[in-house]
């Protein structure tokens, strides 16, 4: 599989995670257009508005790589025991720093997984220009 390196990445950064409060680990990896790979951890606060997501972590952490990203793997538990997919903001900001083809992939700490396009996950998401 051509993402096999993301979810790999990312399972990795979900062991960095910092996540005292909830202790929802979560990791994520960017797979960029050139082929970097970028990997993000959440990071938890005592005041939760200076919390940060994985995936924008990664996401962030590609453009500050001289990037864009291509593709976006989560690797969570599972939320109501459905795989967990990026949250609102996060989609935000993977359509505004990816665009509406960008490929996301929600991975179970079991290995399932689930591929869709993020246009799928944020339909009618706020258009550049």
């Amino acid at each position: 599989m051509e993402y096999e390196a993301i979810i790999q990445a990312a399972s990795e950064a979900r062991e960095r995670a910092y996540a005292p409060y909830s202790g929802f680990r979560m990791g994520a990896a960017v797979l960029t257009t050139d082929g970097q790979v970028v990997a993000g951890s959440l990071v938890e606060n005592v005041s939760l508005g200076l919390a940060m997501c994985a995936e924008r972590v990664a996401l962030f952490a590609s453009v500050a790589a001289g990037a864009r990203p291509k593709a976006l793997a989560l690797v969570s538990p599972r939320t109501d025991a459905e795989l967990t997919f990026p949250c609102g903001a996060c989609l935000q900001v993977g359509l505004e720093l990816g665009g509406r083809d960008m490929v996301v992939i929600a991975v179970g700490t079991d290995g399932e997984r689930e591929q869709v396009v993020l246009r799928d996950l944020l339909p009618r998401g706020p258009r550049k220009g």
